[in-house]
Protein backbone atom coordinates (compact mmCIF):
# COMPACT_ATOMS: atom_id res chain seq x y z
CA UNK A 1 0.00 0.00 0.00
CA UNK A 2 1.66 3.52 -0.48
CA UNK A 3 1.86 5.62 1.82
CA UNK A 4 2.15 9.80 1.59
CA UNK A 5 3.17 12.60 4.16
CA UNK A 6 0.43 15.27 4.88
CA UNK A 7 2.92 17.49 2.07
CA UNK A 8 2.83 14.95 -0.58
CA UNK A 9 -1.37 14.84 0.04
CA UNK A 10 -1.09 18.75 0.17
CA UNK A 11 0.51 18.63 -3.33
CA UNK A 12 -1.29 16.41 -5.11
CA UNK A 13 -4.53 17.89 -3.71
CA UNK A 14 -3.15 21.33 -4.71
CA UNK A 15 -2.85 19.67 -8.52
CA UNK A 16 -5.99 18.70 -8.57
CA UNK A 17 -7.59 21.85 -7.42
CA UNK A 18 -5.07 23.35 -10.76
CA UNK A 19 -6.11 20.24 -13.23
CA UNK A 20 -9.73 21.10 -12.27
CA UNK A 21 -9.85 24.61 -12.45
CA UNK A 22 -7.96 24.47 -15.93
CA UNK A 23 -10.14 21.95 -17.26
CA UNK A 24 -12.64 24.32 -16.76
CA UNK A 25 -11.11 27.16 -18.67
CA UNK A 26 -8.77 25.61 -21.35
CA UNK A 27 -8.41 22.05 -20.66
CA UNK A 28 -4.78 20.46 -20.07
CA UNK A 29 -5.40 19.52 -16.19
CA UNK A 30 -3.95 15.88 -16.90
CA UNK A 31 -0.72 17.62 -17.76
CA UNK A 32 -0.31 19.25 -14.54
CA UNK A 33 -1.60 15.95 -12.22
CA UNK A 34 0.09 13.01 -13.98
CA UNK A 35 3.75 14.65 -12.88
CA UNK A 36 2.76 15.23 -9.73
CA UNK A 37 1.60 11.63 -8.80
CA UNK A 38 5.33 10.74 -10.85
CA UNK A 39 6.62 13.27 -8.16
CA UNK A 40 5.60 11.93 -5.29
CA UNK A 41 6.45 8.51 -5.98
CA UNK A 42 3.81 6.85 -7.71
CA UNK A 43 4.98 4.56 -10.79
CA UNK A 44 4.23 5.94 -14.12
CA UNK A 45 1.00 3.88 -15.53
CA UNK A 46 -0.32 3.75 -12.40
CA UNK A 47 -0.02 7.31 -11.91
CA UNK A 48 -1.76 7.31 -15.31
CA UNK A 49 -4.36 5.07 -14.34
CA UNK A 50 -4.88 7.15 -11.11
CA UNK A 51 -5.38 9.88 -12.85
CA UNK A 52 -7.63 8.63 -15.34
CA UNK A 53 -10.46 7.46 -11.95
CA UNK A 54 -9.76 10.44 -10.04
CA UNK A 55 -10.91 13.10 -13.08
CA UNK A 56 -13.91 11.31 -14.87
CA UNK A 57 -16.05 13.37 -12.92
CA UNK A 58 -15.51 16.80 -14.85
CA UNK A 59 -16.00 15.14 -18.04
CA UNK A 60 -19.18 14.35 -16.60
CA UNK A 61 -19.73 17.86 -15.38
CA UNK A 62 -18.69 19.08 -18.84
CA UNK A 63 -21.30 16.81 -20.47
CA UNK A 64 -23.86 17.78 -18.05
CA UNK A 65 -22.97 21.47 -18.92
CA UNK A 66 -23.63 21.13 -22.42
CA UNK A 67 -26.55 18.56 -22.13
CA UNK A 68 -29.24 21.29 -23.52
CA UNK A 69 -26.97 21.33 -26.83
CA UNK A 70 -27.47 17.00 -27.42
CA UNK A 71 -31.73 16.79 -29.04
CA UNK A 72 -31.47 15.78 -31.73
CA UNK A 73 -28.65 13.91 -31.97
CA UNK A 74 -29.57 10.48 -30.71
CA UNK A 75 -28.69 8.78 -33.96
CA UNK A 76 -25.39 10.08 -33.75
CA UNK A 77 -24.78 9.40 -29.78
CA UNK A 78 -25.53 5.49 -30.90
CA UNK A 79 -22.78 5.55 -33.77
CA UNK A 80 -20.40 7.41 -31.05
CA UNK A 81 -20.36 6.19 -27.73
CA UNK A 82 -20.09 3.01 -28.02
CA UNK A 83 -17.13 3.34 -30.67
CA UNK A 84 -15.68 5.28 -27.57
CA UNK A 85 -16.17 3.14 -25.00
CA UNK A 86 -15.13 0.49 -26.99
CA UNK A 87 -11.77 2.00 -27.98
CA UNK A 88 -11.32 3.57 -24.75
CA UNK A 89 -11.33 -0.19 -23.18
CA UNK A 90 -9.10 -1.42 -26.05
CA UNK A 91 -6.26 1.93 -24.67
CA UNK A 92 -6.76 0.72 -21.14
CA UNK A 93 -5.77 -2.50 -21.89
CA UNK A 94 -3.11 -1.84 -24.36
CA UNK A 95 -1.90 0.46 -21.05
CA UNK A 96 -2.19 -2.40 -18.47
CA UNK A 97 0.23 -4.57 -20.75
CA UNK A 98 3.09 -2.08 -21.20
CA UNK A 99 5.82 -2.48 -19.65
CA UNK A 100 6.30 0.25 -16.61
CA UNK A 101 10.70 1.21 -18.06
CA UNK A 102 8.54 1.08 -22.02
CA UNK A 103 5.63 3.43 -21.09
CA UNK A 104 8.79 5.62 -19.31
CA UNK A 105 10.54 6.46 -22.51
CA UNK A 106 7.28 6.81 -23.99
CA UNK A 107 5.76 9.78 -21.35
CA UNK A 108 7.75 12.85 -22.70
CA UNK A 109 6.34 12.14 -26.14
CA UNK A 110 3.10 11.44 -24.55
CA UNK A 111 3.53 14.53 -22.99
CA UNK A 112 4.84 16.65 -26.13
CA UNK A 113 1.74 15.40 -28.23
CA UNK A 114 -0.77 16.29 -25.94
CA UNK A 115 0.97 19.69 -25.06
CA UNK A 116 1.19 20.17 -28.82
CA UNK A 117 -2.72 19.55 -29.37
CA UNK A 118 -3.57 21.63 -26.62
CA UNK A 119 -1.47 24.46 -28.59
CA UNK A 120 -3.54 23.89 -31.83
CA UNK A 121 -7.06 23.77 -29.92
CA UNK A 122 -7.92 27.77 -31.08
CA UNK A 123 -6.78 27.02 -34.52
CA UNK A 124 -8.86 23.88 -34.90
CA UNK A 125 -11.98 25.51 -33.39
CA UNK A 126 -11.41 28.40 -36.02
CA UNK A 127 -11.53 25.87 -38.81
CA UNK A 128 -14.41 23.81 -37.66
CA UNK A 129 -16.59 27.30 -36.82
CA UNK A 130 -15.25 28.95 -40.49
CA UNK A 131 -16.41 25.01 -42.12
CA UNK A 132 -19.88 25.16 -40.29
CA UNK A 133 -20.48 28.29 -41.84
CA UNK A 134 -19.64 27.91 -45.32
CA UNK A 135 -22.20 24.80 -45.76
CA UNK A 136 -21.15 23.87 -48.86
CA UNK A 137 -19.15 20.94 -48.49
CA UNK A 138 -20.39 17.17 -49.65
CA UNK A 139 -22.34 15.29 -47.37
CA UNK A 140 -20.24 12.47 -45.93
CA UNK A 141 -21.89 9.80 -44.10
CA UNK A 142 -21.59 9.90 -40.57
CA UNK A 143 -21.52 6.20 -40.46
CA UNK A 144 -17.30 6.41 -41.20
CA UNK A 145 -17.04 8.53 -38.03
CA UNK A 146 -16.67 5.03 -35.96
CA UNK A 147 -13.25 4.30 -36.83
CA UNK A 148 -11.74 7.66 -36.46
CA UNK A 149 -13.25 7.84 -32.73
CA UNK A 150 -12.23 4.53 -32.39
CA UNK A 151 -8.78 5.45 -32.69
CA UNK A 152 -9.15 8.92 -31.01
CA UNK A 153 -10.80 6.51 -27.85
CA UNK A 154 -7.83 4.60 -27.91
CA UNK A 155 -5.38 7.45 -27.28
CA UNK A 156 -8.05 8.65 -24.92
CA UNK A 157 -7.90 5.22 -22.69
CA UNK A 158 -4.05 4.91 -23.51
CA UNK A 159 -3.06 8.51 -21.93
CA UNK A 160 -6.02 10.82 -22.36
CA UNK A 161 -4.15 14.54 -21.93
CA UNK A 162 -5.61 16.36 -25.18
CA UNK A 163 -8.55 13.79 -25.87
CA UNK A 164 -10.80 16.63 -26.54
CA UNK A 165 -9.16 18.34 -29.47
CA UNK A 166 -8.76 15.09 -31.35
CA UNK A 167 -12.24 14.18 -30.79
CA UNK A 168 -13.60 17.29 -31.69
CA UNK A 169 -11.37 17.73 -35.25
CA UNK A 170 -12.71 13.96 -35.85
CA UNK A 171 -16.29 15.36 -35.29
CA UNK A 172 -15.76 18.36 -37.39
CA UNK A 173 -14.65 16.19 -40.43
CA UNK A 174 -16.97 13.90 -40.41
CA UNK A 175 -20.26 15.49 -39.59
CA UNK A 176 -22.14 18.89 -40.40
CA UNK A 177 -23.22 21.25 -37.86
CA UNK A 178 -23.23 24.06 -35.99
CA UNK A 179 -19.70 24.15 -33.34
CA UNK A 180 -21.65 24.34 -30.53
CA UNK A 181 -23.43 21.01 -31.43
CA UNK A 182 -20.25 19.11 -32.37
CA UNK A 183 -19.19 20.58 -28.75
CA UNK A 184 -21.56 18.83 -26.64
CA UNK A 185 -20.85 15.91 -28.39
CA UNK A 186 -17.39 16.02 -28.31
CA UNK A 187 -17.69 16.34 -24.21
CA UNK A 188 -20.47 12.89 -24.54
CA UNK A 189 -17.58 10.74 -26.31
CA UNK A 190 -14.95 12.04 -24.06
CA UNK A 191 -17.02 11.23 -20.97
CA UNK A 192 -17.86 7.83 -22.65
CA UNK A 193 -13.95 7.09 -23.47
CA UNK A 194 -12.72 8.14 -20.10
CA UNK A 195 -15.79 6.25 -17.68
CA UNK A 196 -15.21 3.02 -19.98
CA UNK A 197 -11.22 3.00 -19.26
CA UNK A 198 -11.82 4.48 -15.74
CA UNK A 199 -14.14 1.46 -15.27
CA UNK A 200 -11.79 -0.78 -16.74
CA UNK A 201 -9.33 0.51 -14.46
CA UNK A 202 -11.06 -0.05 -11.06
CA UNK A 203 -10.87 -3.78 -11.47
CA UNK A 204 -6.62 -3.61 -12.67
CA UNK A 205 -6.00 -2.97 -8.44
CA UNK A 206 -3.78 -0.35 -10.38
CA UNK A 207 -5.24 2.56 -8.79
CA UNK A 208 -3.90 4.63 -5.72
CA UNK A 209 -7.40 5.41 -4.05
CA UNK A 210 -6.15 7.59 -1.50
CA UNK A 211 -4.05 9.88 -4.41
CA UNK A 212 -7.55 9.44 -6.25
CA UNK A 213 -9.65 10.76 -3.72
CA UNK A 214 -7.96 13.02 -3.10
CA UNK A 215 -7.10 14.46 -6.40
CA UNK A 216 -10.40 13.95 -7.09
CA UNK A 217 -11.81 16.19 -4.40
CA UNK A 218 -8.97 18.55 -5.83
CA UNK A 219 -10.52 19.01 -9.20
CA UNK A 220 -13.84 18.90 -8.46
CA UNK A 221 -13.44 22.18 -5.66
CA UNK A 222 -11.11 23.25 -8.87
CA UNK A 223 -13.99 23.03 -11.58
CA UNK A 224 -16.11 25.52 -9.44
CA UNK A 225 -13.69 27.77 -8.90
CA UNK A 226 -12.65 27.25 -12.47
CA UNK A 227 -16.45 27.90 -13.66
CA UNK A 228 -16.60 31.46 -11.38
CA UNK A 229 -13.25 32.46 -12.66
CA UNK A 230 -14.26 31.89 -16.27
CA UNK A 231 -14.97 35.73 -16.83
CA UNK A 232 -11.87 37.18 -15.51
CA UNK A 233 -9.33 34.95 -16.82
CA UNK A 234 -8.26 34.77 -20.75
CA UNK A 235 -8.32 30.82 -21.64
CA UNK A 236 -5.79 31.53 -24.14
CA UNK A 237 -3.39 32.39 -21.85
CA UNK A 238 -4.68 29.89 -19.44
CA UNK A 239 -3.82 27.45 -22.32
CA UNK A 240 -0.34 28.86 -23.39
CA UNK A 241 0.87 28.67 -19.80
CA UNK A 242 -0.38 24.30 -19.35
CA UNK A 243 1.74 24.02 -22.54
CA UNK A 244 4.99 25.98 -21.81
CA UNK A 245 4.54 23.68 -18.24
CA UNK A 246 4.20 20.40 -20.31
CA UNK A 247 7.05 21.53 -22.96
CA UNK A 248 9.17 21.80 -19.18
CA UNK A 249 8.13 18.53 -17.91
CA UNK A 250 8.85 16.47 -20.97
CA UNK A 251 11.78 18.28 -21.36
CA UNK A 252 12.95 16.82 -17.90
CA UNK A 253 11.75 13.90 -18.57
CA UNK A 254 14.00 13.19 -21.69
CA UNK A 255 17.03 14.79 -19.92
CA UNK A 256 16.07 12.12 -17.11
Amino acid sequence: MTTFTWIELALIALAGLAAGAVNALAGGGTLITFPMLVAVGIPPITANITSTVALWPGYLGATLAQAQDLPGQAQRLWVALPAAAVGGVIGALLLLNTDDRLFSELVPFLILLAAGLLAIQDPVRGWLKRRAEQRGSPDISEAWAVLPIALAAIYGGYFGAGLSVIVLAVLGLTMEDSLTRLNALKQAVSLSVNLAAATFFLFSGEPVWLAALVLGAGALLGGVLGGRLAGRIQPATLRWTVVAIGVLVAIVYLVR
